[in-house]
């Protein structure tokens, strides 16, 4: 099937009916983000400036006190939801593009996860790793490298560096709703 054809595809899809995102309480979305499509945020989430999250090809779910840092992208395969479960960290610059996010992970700084990838819970994926399509990842795995390999498994000193990075998220988000950090060209 041609490219022109399989777009096409894509969007009659989706004629007819206006998807609009929806978020939960206390969401703070930086007004340089882009957050479109059949896309859901959790309560308390946290989504910084210059990130793209596209739920225009695919149903995109984001949970409870995820936070998207500065300049991520969340998108995923042509009619293949997107799935992010609780207290999630997802790190700058990283691109998101695969199934599933299980709680309590954190994908770190310049990560990339592609098309049909699943992570477990509890994970962290290091920065600048990239996990390879299809690639599942178990509960539990600190994984590094191009491309990704599982290099031992998650600590409790780990998992508290994760839920720090959650708490700390849900208050800079906090602070920036107030308009307190407001930029320069807004003054």
């Amino acid at each position: 099937m041609g490219l022109a054809v399989r777009l096409l595809n894509v969007y009659n899809g989706f004629v007819g009916r206006m998807i609009q995102p929806s978020q939960g309480r206390d969401v703070y979305i930086a007004p340089t983000a882009y957050v479109g499509g059949d896309v859901r945020l959790g309560d308390q989430s946290t989504v910084m400036h210059f990130v793209v999250i596209r739920g225009d090809i695919a149903p995109i779910r984001i949970g409870a006190r995820v936070n998207v840092q500065d300049g991520a992208v969340l998108h995923t395969a042509d009619g293949i939801a997107l799935d992010i479960a609780d207290d999630v960290s997802i790190g700058h610059r990283a691109v998101v593009h695969c199934r599933k996010v299980g709680p309590r992970t954190l994908i770190g700084i310049g990560a990339i996860l592609l098309d049909d990838c699943q992570i477990g819970a509890r994970c962290i994926i290091a920065a600048g790793t990239v996990i390879a399509p299809g690639t599942t990842i178990p509960d539990g795995s600190v994984v590094m490298g191009v491309p990704g390999q599982i290099v031992r498994e998650t600590s409790e000193s780990d998992l508290n560096t994760i839920d720090q990075a959650v708490q700390s998220y849900i208050k800079i988000g906090r602070v920036h709703a107030t308009g307190r950090n407001s930029n320069i060209a807004a003054l």
